[in-house]
């Protein structure tokens, strides 16, 4: 069997508490990955397998990056779903008896990423915890990076999914024992398996109590929320093993509801494309897209939470309005805060990392900085009247202790490193000041006695010099060995020189790296006592970091309204949706050559509760549908919106079913997936919901697709739970017919006109409906060749004239020969008219009408 050496012996051991980890085994200047793990790592990353030594006979695989550019590498791991543990040298080298003393000191996983270089700036990184427990789902997530702490209990996996897709979590914790549930089984995230009693009510209690520092949780609010309390503590339990830190800046636990938000679920979200795109999955061409003006990564974090979580209060929307107004109104104030703001860096996350050891003395500078403008935006405040805005003013506290202490003690641009010293000013630290000038002094006094041994050995070419493996030597060149003197002690042969050392050198060269050495570990330690009172202001400083985001979405909504002309809309908690020359946020800004035509929208569940618009394809249904969606949505997050008025009665849920999509891996086609988010909508929508239903049925036959948007339109008028205000397109023109015998619904379309055999779109929503789709002209507008187009022309109205039903019109048409015969000429519904007619019986009035028919027929 093969010796293994101690190191391996070391590795072998801390591998085995870290089984489901990538491990990075701290070896000198690079961190080194053994067996699976460097398999593993060397395809994710691209990088070179080796081997080193072996281990029963087989050769250990080795892949290795380099410590100081670690974070790239880390990154690409942590997106590919692994988590990796940082094993670093606990002690130093030089006092090592033996092999290095090496301990895991964190575990970086796709929940617990704190690192800005492996983080998105304006987007949370969250990590969530489930559990369930006869009706009751438990769920907590938290963003590591900044602290923010929630949980709520939900009643059903419906709610629980329209929650995950709102925040997305980049890592789930799940007790073990759920790890064959169905509900487990559809969790498209990284889920990490956890012990079950890591998720009881007990264990997570007392793990919340001991965190907070608190004998109860009911100063939190959540002290009801037993499975809640469970998944919380479990979070608290995975970040403490995770990260090996206290924790501090984690110091509250907010419970919230579902129903004090506007509900957006997955197909809404997608639909709508509030923050990405359907097509390309980017930010570019989605509402916030359009939206975000923030300067602040806070505020632009807190902007995608605005979006997502609309409000349903109206006193709550208005308070929002109110400071969006004010900020609308005064363009100076709004100028000089933006650029204030830019020179505020990520307060939230500086403070996270300085928690969690990760912190250099760059981030306190970059702290200090950032909480010194907040004394200039509290002095611009003071002038304004508005509730929000005055509240951000006075939630602006003064943090001048905390800069202060940052100003007095470190330098105003320190190194990177922690241990390379240059970190603490001169005059705060007398011990610091005496060594730095020993090592100034020691300096000096090799430059004075390089030159005089120049001058008593006569050699010219001699140096004092200096290595980290060597330290200090004296130099000189073979041909000048003969004039060294005798007090000269050889330290090491080069090819063309030698090195020596003397006792007076020797005796300087341990002062000066005892002075540096020691300098070194005063300036850490003190780092280290800066940083840990600066931790128990947290509370303060996440205080203010808070009101400064809050400031940024408010600006930056200011700024989106100026820039686009939105208006201010009424809110109310009437059932009724106004909106006067109404536009897409998103569509008129990235409109080429074309000006975008706004339109008004009424609809009053006690009136005009579903609209039926009608009209041909590119004319403009989906952007109109979708516009009134997002202008409702835009309204109730306190926004104002692309209109020039509105009043808008507060929705519940914004429900879309629009797109046809295949979800072949679950064995849907798109007809099941849109029967199934129908069937979602019918069941799950209150009279106080907002519809959006585009094309349903047409996933189906022309039959089968009429029958069921008929049904689902008659349901939605007629079922008295229900009764939502809807927008319904559809190319079914039999829908229209509902108008006459249903007294809520009402129709409209989009007006075209029609030009030499064409169509023009006007993108207008007028009064009542239309029988025609215009899809043939719309097929040739998208370039179809123009024999289809003349062949579609012809079967279309072989069909319109059958006025037959739909099997035996389709079955009635001929195919048309593939290309023209000699010896076949080809039918036409003319030419067949033509030999059936008996001249002979024909009168001059019949022949005219008969005439006219078949003209008819060839136009």
């Amino acid at each position: 069997m093969d010796q293994i050496t101690p190191m391996m012996r070391q590795y072998l051991q801390i591998k085995q508490q870290m089984k489901d980890t990538i491990l990075f085994f701290r070896l000198g200047d690079f961190y080194e990955m053994f067996f699976d793990d460097a398999k593993i790592a060397s395809k994710i990353l691209g990088i070179t397998l080796t081997s080193r030594g072996t281990v029963k006979g087989d050769k250990v695989p080795l892949a290795g990056v380099p410590y100081h550019s670690a974070d790239g590498y880390i990154s690409r791991l942590i997106k590919a779903g692994k988590k990796v543990a940082i094993c670093e040298q606990v002690e130093d080298p030089k006092l090592a008896k033996g092999i290095v003393k090496r301990e895991i000191i964190r575990t970086i996983t796709p929940g617990t990423v704190l690192n800005p270089s492996l983080l998105e700036d304006k987007v949370h990184n969250y990590l969530a915890a489930i559990n369930k427990n006869n009706n009751k789902i438990g769920f907590s997530f938290i963003d590591p990076s900044t602290g923010e702490f929630k949980v709520t209990e939900l009643s059903n996996p419906t709610e629980l999914f329209i929650e995950l897709t709102r925040i997305n979590p980049q890592e789930c914790l799940i007790p073990l024992s759920l790890q064959e549930d169905e509900l487990v089984t559809q969790l498209a995230t990284t889920i990490t398996f956890q012990d079950d009693w890591i998720f009881s009510h007990s264990t997570g209690f007392n793990t919340l109590c001991e965190l907070f520092g608190t004998s109860s949780l009911d100063g939190f609010g959540c002290e009801n929320l037993l499975i809640g309390i469970g998944v919380s503590g479990a979070i608290i339990h995975y970040l403490k093993e995770t990260q090996r830190s206290g924790l501090t800046y984690v110091n509250k636990l907010i419970p919230y509801t579902t129903s004090d938000f506007m509900i957006l679920d997955a197909a809404t979200l997608r639909n709508l494309e509030l923050t990405r795109t359907i097509r390309s999955g980017e930010k570019t061409g989605s509402l916030i897209w359009v939206l975000d003006k923030t300067i602040t990564a806070m505020g632009g974090r807190l902007l995608r939470e605005w979006i997502q979580q609309p409000l349903i209060s109206v006193e709550k929307i208005r308070y929002r309005q109110q400071g969006i107004g004010e900020f609308v109104a005064s363009p100076t104030f709004r100028d000089e805060l933006f650029s204030l703001l830019k020179n505020i860096h990520d307060i939230e996350r500086l403070i996270s990392r300085l928690d969690t050891n990760l912190a250099n003395a760059r981030d306190l500078v970059a702290l200090k900085e950032s909480l010194k403008i907040t004394p200039k935006i509290k002095d611009i405040l003071k002038p304004l009247n508005s509730r929000i805005i005055k509240e951000i003013e006075e939630n602006l506290e003064d943090l001048s202790d905390v800069t202060e202490l940052i100003e007095r003690v470190i330098v105003d641009s320190p190194p990177l490193s922690l241990r390379d010293g240059g970190l603490i000013k001169e005059g705060y630290f007398q011990e610091l000041d005496e060594l730095r000038n020993i090592s100034k002094d020691a300096k000096n006094w090799l430059v004075r006695l390089q030159q005089e041994e120049i001058k008593r050995t006569k050699i010219n070419s001699l140096k004092v010099g200096y290595n980290k493996v060597f330290g200090y030597y004296i130099e000189v060149t073979k041909p000048n060995l003969h004039l060294v003197p005798q007090d000269y002690i050889r330290k090491q042969t080069l090819t063309n020189a030698e090195r020596f050392i003397t006792p007076q050198l020797k005796d300087w060269e341990v002062k000066i790296l005892n002075a540096q050495d020691k300098i070194v570990e005063i300036e850490y330690e003190i780092f280290l006592k800066v940083r840990t009172q600066i931790i128990t202001e947290v509370k303060r400083i996440q205080k203010v970091a808070k009101t400064i985001a809050l400031l940024d979405v408010i600006l930056s909504l200011s700024q989106a309204a100026v820039e686009n002309d939105y208006i201010q809309p009424e809110v109310n908690n009437e059932n009724i949706i106004s909106i006067k020359d109404g536009r897409h946020p998103v569509v008129e800004k990235v409109l080429v050559g074309e000006r975008f035509v706004p339109n008004d929208t009424f609809i009053d569940a006690n009136t005009e509760q579903i609209l039926i618009i009608t009209g041909p394809n590119m004319a403009g249904k989906s952007t109109y549908i979708r516009q009134v969606a997002l202008i409702v949505l835009m309204a109730q997050m306190g926004s104002f919106i692309p209109a020039s008025s509105a009043t808008i009665g507060i929705v519940d849920r914004i429900f879309t079913r629009v797109g046809a999509s295949d979800e072949l891996v679950k064995g849907q086609s798109t007809f099941m997936v849109e029967m199934i988010e129908t069937a979602n909508i019918l069941n799950n929508a209150t009279h106080k919901s907002l519809l959006i239903l585009d094309e349903v049925g047409r996933g189906t036959s022309t039959f089968d697709g009429v029958s069921i948007a008929w049904a689902v339109a008659e349901y939605l008028h007629n079922n008295p739970h229900l009764q939502a205000r809807t927008l319904f397109a559809t190319h079914y023109h039999e829908l229209t017919e509902l108008e006459f015998s249903l007294e809520r619904i009402k129709n409209y379309n989009i007006a075209v006109k029609e030009w030499n055999d064409k169509i023009i779109f006007l993108r207008k929503i007028i009064k009542g409906g239309t029988d025609r789709s215009y899809g043939i002209h719309v097929a040739q507008l998208a370039g179809l060749p123009p024999e289809v187009i003349k062949r579609a022309t012809a079967i279309l109205s072989s069909l319109e004239m059958s006025n037959i039903g739909e099997e035996t019109a389709v079955s009635s048409i001929k195919p048309q020969p593939v290309q023209l015969t000699l010896f076949e000429p080809q039918s036409h519904r003319v030419v067949e008219e033509l030999k059936e007619i008996d001249l002979d019986r024909l009168t001059p009035l019949e022949a005219m009408n008969k005439l006219n028919e078949l003209k008819r027929m060839i136009e």
